[in-house]
């Protein structure tokens, strides 16, 4: 079955949804590890959360859940969804049908309010003065071009980056599944959202020339302890296109850390860091963790929104011929 963009989630590899929730942690439980030594992680993982990037603001300072307040923001969460894209629509969009019911999703457990944890109150740190003009510049832009051809929409319908690819790799809405695979020398992740695949090599090599530029960046790995540790550089400038930054316009100083702590059988702490002293005022950190979760992971077919771009554009066009008087 082939599963269609970001539009409408369809059912197969949904069905990774229903995937074991966690184990009781074991008494004793020790880290597995790999024929030659290194802390085996591998397996299918989820991060699959509600929990937003920034923390509300109506929740002010506070960091934590309590189980009762995680149940009932998670009960908001999924309403919101039924509504905003149920019955008040022309479109009849019933999460049910698509896997993505409360009871069908294999929700991870995290009582934090959002995944950013440092700065303390939730939020991103403010931009810089010259981020804020360049964002100020880009959004005043989009409303005069971010409909003039394929190649102004965002990364994301144009099925290139999403927010849970990474890095940092964050929680989306749906295609939550990763693979972990390690050989002496490299750990591969591989992502169901458009089924890309981070090959890290952990051998110490430096990073590519910094000429040489990707929307996910180059990656390089080593093990502190039993943690692996992942830098990622050389991204590509101008990722104010990408949800993972909330359309921050980012600049070539981009960093991100990410740490894998594999903390029981069924568990890893997913934690990083990301600094852009060109966009950001000061580095800022989250953490979203990973839980086991039935394989394998399915093919996800991303084409161009769903097929839906054609129709993008030549709406804005007839819009346009309207609003000329040609029409």
């Amino acid at each position: 079955m082939r599963r269609f963009g970001h539009i409408l989630p369809v059912a197969c590899g949904l069905a990774l949804a229903l995937g074991v929730g966690p184990a009781p942690a074991a008494d004793k439980w020790t880290m597995p590890r790999t024929s030659y030594g290194d802390p085996d992680l591998q397996g299918y993982w989820t991060n699959h959360s509600m929990l937003p990037l920034e923390r509300p603001k109506e929740l002010g300072d506070k960091a934590r859940f309590t189980e009762k307040e995680l149940a009932a923001y998670r009960e908001k969460e999924m309403q919101a969804k039924v509504t905003n894209f149920g019955a008040s629509t022309t479109v009849h969009y019933n999460l049910d049908d698509y896997g993505l019911g409360d009871d069908q999703i294999h929700l991870v457990h995290n009582l934090n309010t959002s995944l950013i944890v440092d700065p303390k109150n939730g939020q991103l740190p403010p931009l810089t003065p010259v981020a804020q003009k360049r964002r100020d510049a880009s959004v005043a832009w989009a409303k005069v071009h971010e409909f003039d051809s394929a190649k102004t929409r965002g990364l994301g319908e144009r099925c290139m980056v999403w927010t849970n690819e990474g890095p940092p790799i964050q929680p989306f809405g749906y295609n939550t599944h990763y693979q972990i695979i390690q050989t002496k020398g490299y750990v591969v992740i591989l992502m169901e959202m458009i089924h890309d695949a981070r090959v890290i090599p952990l051998d110490g090599r430096p990073h590519l020339d910094p000429k040489v530029r990707n929307w996910l960046g180059d990656s390089r790995g080593h093990w502190e302890g039993d943690t692996l540790v992942v830098e990622t550089t050389n991204f590509k400038a101008g990722l104010h296109e990408d949800y993972r930054f909330h359309y921050a316009a980012t600049t070539e100083k981009l960093r991100v850390v990410e740490r894998f702590t594999r903390t029981g059988p069924n568990r890893i702490d997913y934690r990083f860091t990301v600094e852009d002293p060109g966009t950001w005022t000061k580095p800022w950190s989250g953490e979203a963790p990973w839980e086991s979760v039935e394989g394998p992971i399915f093919e996800y077919a991303c084409n161009e929104g769903n097929y839906g771009l054609p129709n993008t554009l030549s709406g804005m066009r007839a819009k346009e011929r309207a609003a000329a008087g040609k029409e």
